[in-house]
């Protein structure tokens, strides 16, 4: 059988913490991009723990991780540094009834590292942060419409930017009906947007960059389009927060958007967001503008001292030991190493890596160079086998060169299996059971 080729690991405890998830948890997850359905049938591992770049299922198997916590884990799990700043403020108490002082050390330090922000106010997922700032741009502008990006993936599970997703259902078409959308890397679409909706646009939001860098001259064009037709620009930097540049996109662009939004790697795994931006504008949520106030942010646990003593230890951890720099070297060499494995196979067509180095993805290309479900289950299926947990290719910096070395042998065995589907023009008796499935579908 074909699935021979493919080392069968078993994962029985996995199999039943999995029953056990979503007999009560609906999706068996609390994020949908953490769904035993993105992994190959019965090969979805429930994870025990992990350190630096490992993690250890249930059934006792280890894995090189890739990924980590959806981005945000990049300098490893159960960092030092990080762990030691949280667990200090424990000690002190976690939350209070009026500001600790942590409060204004985190805003100082966050502010410091993000220097084209000239306010800052802390929440615990990026969802909250982004809404707050298309809120503030509504309130500011009096516009009704919010164009987005529609390039990029996801910005919140609030209705204005899920109803323009396949998981629509209840959110009122009205809703939908005010967010309109525009290409990235397109400046002449996006001001025939702006033409075509005179004074009803109140922001564009987007991620300054994502598996292309932007175009030369592109987020300068886009600040002076915001300027002209008077509507906000936001940067959605939860992913380029860090990994591109200790100040996000913004800083290694040189572009300054007008708020801007940071998560993941912020916290190295503690929740923690961030929403940053003008003065002018932040103080409309605040207590010294005359204006109607904008109900901005107001979290119970925003601040909490053990999530924000880590933040201000990942930015330190940053700028110390140089992370952004080597997380870039890291990929590098991953991805070096994976192109030219895919391509020793026979397969470099097919198994494509993509991305800033320091943010990397891979696509699954079939026969046809059409991107396969199918063939990812195939993919996913090996890399499992051989001891790499990757829906990703997104590196921490708990990586070393050994990791990198082993998952590239590991891929190197992915490809070989690859190759045969090929060659066979039909994946299906490598995948023993169903397809991964995209996050974002009408049914489940």
């Amino acid at each position: 059988m074909p699935t021979e080729d493919i080392r069968e690991i078993l994962l029985p405890r996995s199999r039943k913490a999995n029953e056990r998830l979503h007999a009560m948890i609906p999706g068996g997850a609390h994020t949908y991009a953490k769904g035993d359905d993105q992994y190959p049938e019965n090969l979805a591992p429930v994870i025990s723990h992990g350190r630096g770049a490992h993690v250890w299922d249930v059934d006792g198997n280890r894995y090189i991780e890739y990924g980590s916590g959806l981005r945000s884990v990049s300098l490893g799990h159960a960092h030092p540094r990080v762990v030691e700043a949280a667990r200090r403020e424990l000690d002190r108490g976690s939350n209070f009834v009026r500001p600790s002082i942590v409060e204004v050390e985190a805003a100082e330090r966050f502010l410091a590292t993000v220097p084209t922000a000239e306010m800052v106010k802390f929440a615990k997922n990026g969802s909250d942060a982004t809404t707050a700032a298309v809120r503030l741009a509504r309130a500011v502008t009096g516009r009704p419409r919010v164009a987005l990006c529609a390039d990029h993936p996801f910005f919140s599970v609030d209705d204005w930017f899920i109803g323009t997703t396949a998981m629509s259902a209840g959110i009122p078409a009205a809703t939908t009906d005010l967010t309109v959308s525009f290409p990235y890397g397109d400046l002449a679409a996006t001001e025939e947007l702006l033409a075509r909706y005179p004074d009803e646009i109140a922001c564009l939001i987007l991620e300054p960059a994502t598996q292309t860098e932007p175009p030369p001259g592109y987020l300068a064009g886009l600040r002076d389009l915001a300027d002209r037709h008077g509507c906000v620009l936001i940067f959605d930097e939860m992913i380029t927060g860090f990994r591109w540049s200790e100040a996000g996109a913004q800083g290694l662009y040189g572009v300054v958007p007008d708020l801007s939004t940071f998560g993941k790697a912020l916290g190295n795994g503690f929740a923690v967001s961030a929403l940053a931006g003008r003065r002018g504008l932040m103080e409309r949520g605040g207590l010294r503008d005359s204006g109607d106030r904008v109900f901005l942010l107001s979290t119970t646990h925003g601040a909490e001292t053990h999530s924000l003593a880590a933040a201000m230890a990942v930015q330190t951890v940053y700028v110390e030991e140089g992370i952004t720099a080597r997380l870039h070297a890291l990929g590098e060499r991953l991805a070096a190493g994976v192109r030219a494995a895919a391509a020793a196979t026979g397969v470099g067509d097919h198994v494509v890596v993509r991305g800033r180095a320091s943010n990397l993805v891979f696509a699954t290309l079939d026969e046809n160079l059409r991107p396969s479900q199918q063939y990812r289950t195939l993919f996913l299926r090996s890399l499992l086998a051989g001891g790499v947990l990757a829906p990703s290719f997104v590196v921490s910096s708990a990586l070393d060169d050994t990791d990198i070395d082993r998952t590239v042998d590991v891929v190197a065995q992915a490809c070989a299996v690859y190759r045969k589907a090929l060659e066979a023009a039909d994946p299906t008796p490598w995948l023993a059971g169903r397809a991964v499935k995209p996050v974002f579908r009408r049914l489940a």
